[in-house]
């Protein structure tokens, strides 16, 4: 391993604490209906300044097509380097229950030896993680990178609205690369080096169930009226069959995942299922996870236990995610799950379904230098050889970015791993993960340019 840059990395531990905290401070939210439009374009002038700090050029802030801001910057590498294109995002998932978090959610907090705050690993402590690496290569070798640079941070990858994707479809010159590095998966165990391969796609529906013109008093019209809440109920539970598998017809359901697996035991630790409490679905962890698909119902409208009355309810609501392995189209499996919804509505209740788009699968070729490079530099950052797994998340960009550019090799990588509960309360990253993701990253960036050029 290279010392130097192991001894950059580290030294340059605390600044990058002070960063995040500062990038975490900002409620970047991409949803006006939480938090102010202000704090994205907070978010997105303190990633732009940051890396024009580390010697970028033609920094600018993308107006994309959903509202949101990307952050765009480059640099030319030495004559005959690759290009190698860094992404993130600088958006967050909203803080959900702000009193379940033990520090506050937009101040990062060391707890435990881990620095917790909404975004401190997705995905705020990629765009560290990018920083860093570029940091210590330029405190080794001075202001020039081995590769060209391209650097894209986007302001809405958590809402799924699709800005980046269409900026880059009007504009396919701009994120033009080699190798498109994704900082936005993480390692499949803490301390053990991983790139992603597979990534599930996403579609999402509202489903609102209206049985009355309005509420009624239980006690004059239950057991007759019909309810609206009891109605979404079945239709929800009949999306699984029995053992908890889909149940939407259409969609296959017995794919297998051929690679790293993924113990039950490790995977009831890493998920906090509670003993006692048995997991959904046939089939091994992985083959559940990565090469099936999933049905979450993400939220519904309904009345609060506290304050509710003594009503039969006229109308409820629910949003539901429907994930898919690589291999089933996400708009065909769309509309096979509007086909259920409409065919499993009992008592002949209204139903009105509204689509929320669509982002399809990814699988990732292994096979060409970038991996190689990659493989050598994590084997190199963390004493162990990288490993290859799947995802049950979903990056549709990823597929946007196969398309334009099918000759780009596309890895994915970051500091995420099952610990840090992404999209729950009290996120967190652990420092020293961060710290080997760097170390990681700046090694592949010599690596691969010295690849290409032998």
């Amino acid at each position: 391993m290279s010392q130097p840059l192991a001894d950059a990395v580290r030294s340059l531990m605390d600044r990058a604490r002070t960063d995040l905290a500062e990038l975490v401070a900002f409620p970047s939210v991409a949803d006006p209906r939480q938090f102010p439009v202000e704090e994205c374009e907070k978010a997105a002038r303190w990633t732009a300044e940051a890396f024009a700090a580390e010697g970028l050029t033609n920094v600018q802030l993308l107006d994309t097509p959903d509202g949101t801001q990307s952050v765009y910057a480059e640099l030319h590498g030495p004559v005959g380097a690759p290009t190698v294109l860094l992404y993130s995002h600088y958006d967050v998932q909203p803080p959900l229950d702000e009193d379940a978090w033990l520090s506050p959610a937009f101040e990062l907090t060391e707890r435990d030896g881990r620095w917790y705050g909404r975004g401190a690993a997705d995905c705020k402590g990629n765009i560290l993680m990018h920083l860093t690496a570029l940091r210590a290569l330029r405190q080794v070798h001075g202001d020039a990178y081995p590769v060209g640079l391209k650097i894209i941070v986007e302001g809405s990858e958590e809402q799924g609205t699709g800005g980046l994707q269409r900026y880059a479809e009007a504009h396919p010159e701009l994120l033009a690369a080699d190798v498109i590095v994704i900082g936005d998966t993480g390692n499949f165990a803490p301390g053990l080096p991983t790139v992603t391969a597979s990534l599930r796609g996403m579609t999402i529906v509202e489903l609102s169930l209206t049985t009355l013109a309005g509420n009624l008093h239980s006690g004059a019209f239950g057991g007759a009226a019909p309810d609206a809440l009891q109605s979404l109920v079945k239709v929800l539970a009949s999306l699984h069959d029995e053992n908890g598998d889909v149940a939407v017809a259409g969609l296959t359901t017995d794919q297998t995942w051929d690679g790293v697996q993924y113990p039950e035991e490790q995977f009831r630790a890493d998920a906090k299922v509670l003993d006692g409490v048995a997991l959904t679905g046939t089939g091994t962890v992985a083959d559940r996870l990565w090469a099936r698909p999933s049905v979450t119902v993400l939220g519904i409208d309904a009345p609060p236990v506290i304050g509710a009355t003594s009503s039969v309810q006229a109308a409820a609501k629910a949003l539901v995610s429907l994930r898919v392995p690589p291999g089933t189209d996400s708009a065909a499996a769309q509309d096979l799950l509007v086909a259920h919804l409409e065919a499993h509505v009992p008592l002949g209740a209204r139903l009105t379904v509204e689509r929320h788009g669509n982002g399809a699968a990814f699988n990732a070729d292994t096979t060409g230098p970038a991996y190689e490079a990659m493989g050598k530099a994590m084997a190199e950052a963390f004493g162990t050889p990288m490993v290859v797994s799947g995802e049950g998340g979903s990056i549709p960009l990823c597929d946007t970015l196969r398309t334009l550019y099918p000759q780009a090799e596309i890895v994915l990588i970051g500091v995420e791993e099952p610990t840090t509960q992404i999209h729950a309360v009290n996120e967190s990253v652990d420092p020293k993960e961060l710290e080997l993701m760097a170390l990681s990253e700046a090694l592949f960036l010599r690596h691969y340019a010295e690849l290409r050029s032998a």
